[in-house]
């Protein structure tokens, strides 16, 4: 599991986010690049990272789930994913 000052620091970089989304938008069609200098760097989504809902971890993310790998398959073989099944052939 990740350490919870990084999942903390995550959430507050998409508050951020959520918070300058428009005026970050408006500056951009406006073609006002210096007043877009002036924000606060983490309010870029760029810099937001995704990371599983359950862990925090940032790697083997499956978007589709929310998920790492790693909880994906450990619920996936417990079914408690619907219509997810283990392939056999």
């Amino acid at each position: 599991m990740a350490k919870k000052s990084v999942i903390a620091r995550e959430a507050k970089k998409a508050k951020l986010v959520a918070k300058y989304a428009e005026k970050r938008k408006q500056l951009k069609e406006e073609g006002n690049w210096e007043e877009l200098d002036k924000l606060p760097r983490n309010s870029n989504p760029i810099r937001l990272h995704n990371r599983c809902q359950l862990t925090g971890r940032p790697k083997g993310y499956m978007r589709d789930f929310g998920l790492c790998r790693v909880k994906f398959r450990e619920m996936a073989l417990s079914g408690k994913i619907p219509g997810i099944t283990k392939a056999s052939w």
